[in-house]
């Protein structure tokens, strides 16, 4: 593999640390993914930003990253934690928030990159360039990947940081046209007659994916039946709900001729899943815009409100948040929509999404929204609300009047849990596999007990970032800590924000001692690079299978090799 001059030029340190440092986690990226090549890329957008995404371990990189170094193509921000302009009204109690938050923003801003604050980066009137980008937030690679002719990986928050400072990427995963095929077939014929329809679409395709088939750049559903034309809000929907579960591209056609599994999603389905996500008890708070609403979605929610403000009516309590970005709050400013929302008691707000916001649980302990993307991560650690699901006028609906949803507040426990498939089974005989490593790390010998699973690990949310114990209820490994582990798993899932939850957890102590990927896995990998955390993948054999969970393991280095042996079985 050729490394460009100027790449090449910036791992050797002539452009200055920060641009080394970037310019050996893309390469380490390359040599793991086998890549022949590097390409150079158009543009780029980080995510990581809120307070409670990132956490200590975002700030405290983004402070040792501090220094010499500068984006080198256009660059965008993702959302952050809060609106400056209305800390009132969103009540955040975490001390300093505010301050912290800035911290985050400045440092990014330090960089060359666009505080732009939004997660909907192909929602911003800027027709979307050809040719690859690096794209860090899963409902824009998604959406690029499906609806325009970008072509994205599904980077992680570090990897495409790392590529604006340099430019480079190295040429594999969705990039190479081989990898860009459908896995299984979704037949529609339920009548999507409601923005909230494709949201529950996107959710249950996503987590149809079947667990026998190797998907290593995460599932790609087709879809057949939908209507012919669909619309930016639609197509926003399907697809961050879809990123759920890592999905980072969708084919929406007439026919698929590929011999490949085939789901229905039958009104039935789709009735079955809005009555068990349909609000049962006091809703607190009702959010709508995740991600950030889109003209249509701010359009249907003014008229929901309009109808009751013609009247008088407000909303009580400012218990309505409509999120949406810089842009679209300014196009619905001119047609006069924020005033009319505004004056009958709804909170605007701008630069955050309700996945990332803090939340004052002494007056919010049950959200209503219309976005399965946020009851997916709301109801996750980083929150742990209860959050139930329904359309845009129902949501305002019940925001204006609360007796429309009266009794007890739902509890988190009660929200069905979702049973991971496993292939696992115990084994006996002896275990020797051959790998690789990272480019970046020399020789090590790391002997401790296996942590192992064959499903994916989704660190944003689902593994607590101050304790490092897996909180997700069906997951193989829920209730048990990281810490001090040979941590085995396929391939992290979920947010790009991955990788700041992990170096939180290094520079706490709470991580593991080593990892092991049978996927490449750009979510897992820029921490492990970065930080130094003796990291291993491309195994002869799958070592999530071959390894049980709870085996003394040693993960040795010598030279190019990596190997990972059982030296005691567990019983």
């Amino acid at each position: 593999m050729e490394i460009p001059t100027r790449l090449q030029s910036m791992l050797d340190g002539e452009h200055g640390k920060t641009a080394a440092m970037a310019a050996r986690l893309v390469v380490d990226l390359a040599h793991t993914a086998g890549a022949t090549e590097f390409v150079e890329v158009s543009d780029a957008h980080v995510s990581g930003v809120s307070v409670i995404t990132g956490g200590h371990g975002l700030i405290r990189f983004l402070n040792d990253l501090a220094g010499d170094g500068k984006v080198v193509i256009p660059t965008t921000l993702n959302s952050a934690g809060c609106d400056s302009r209305r800390m009132e009204e969103m009540s955040i109690e975490i001390p300093n928030f505010l301050i912290k938050q800035f911290e985050i923003i400045k440092a990014y801003e330090d960089l060359g990159i666009e505080a732009t604050l939004s997660c909907t980066p192909y929602d911003r009137g800027v027709d979307l360039t050809e040719g690859i980008a690096s794209w860090a937030e899963s409902n824009a690679v998604c959406f690029a990947n499906s609806f325009s002719s970008l072509i994205t990986n599904r980077e992680s928050g570090l990897s495409a940081l790392a590529t604006a400072l340099t430019g480079y990427a190295p040429r594999w995963g969705l990039h190479l046209e081989e990898n860009r095929r459908p896995h299984y077939i979704v037949e529609v014929s339920a009548e999507m007659e409601d923005l909230v329809d494709w949201s529950i679409l996107g959710d249950w395709a996503g987590s149809q994916a079947p667990s026998m088939l190797e998907m290593p750049f995460g599932p790609m559903p087709a879809f057949t039946g939908l209507p012919d034309e669909i619309g930016i809000a639609q197509r926003k929907a399907l697809a961050a709900a879809a990123a759920n579960h890592g999905c980072p591209i969708l084919w929406i056609e007439d026919e698929i001729e590929a011999e490949i599994p085939i789901f229905q999603f039958k009104n039935s389905i789709l009735q079955e899943c809005k009555q068990d996500l349909a609000p049962r008890g006091e809703v607190d708070l009702v959010v709508i815009g995740c991600p950030q609403a889109s003209m249509e979605e701010i359009r249907r929610t003014a008229s929901a409100v309009r109808s009751r403000a013609e009247f008088g009516i407000k909303v009580p309590d400012q218990r309505l948040w409509l999120f949406t970005s810089k842009y679209n709050f300014s196009l619905a400013d001119s047609e006069g929509l924020i005033e009319l929302m505004e004056d009958a008691g709804v909170v605007i707000l701008q630069d955050t999404c309700p996945e990332v916001v803090p939340y004052n649980r002494t007056k919010y302990n049950h959200l209503l929204t219309n976005s399965m993307k946020a009851e997916h991560y709301l109801t996750s650690g980083l929150n742990r609300l209860p959050t139930s699901v329904a359309s845009i006028e129902d949501c305002v609906n019940i925001a204006f009047d609360p007796t429309l949803c009266s009794g007890e507040r739902p509890i988190l426990a009660d929200k069905k849990s979702h049973s991971h498939p496993t292939s696992k089974s115990h084994r006996l005989d002896d275990c020797l596999l051959r790998g690789s490593g990272l480019n970046s790390q020399g020789d090590f010998v790391i002997r401790g007990k296996a942590m192992c699973t064959d499903v994916p690990l989704t660190y944003l949310g689902y593994v607590n970032r101050d304790t490092g114990v897996v909180e997700e209820s069906g997951h193989p490994l829920d209730g048990r800590a990281i810490e001090d582990t040979i941590l085995i798993y396929p391939k992290g899932s979920g947010s790009t924000v991955a990788p700041y939850v992990l170096m939180g957890l290094l520079y706490t102590n709470k991580g593991p001692s080593a990892i092991v990927n049978r996927d490449v896995c750009p979510l897992t990998l820029p921490a492990a690079s970065l930080l130094g955390l003796p990291y291993a993948h491309g195994f002869d054999d799958d070592p999530c299978l071959e390894v049980n969970d709870g085996d003394l393991v040693e993960l040795r280095r010598v030279g190019d090799e990596v190997t990972l042996e059982v030296i005691e079985r567990v019983s």
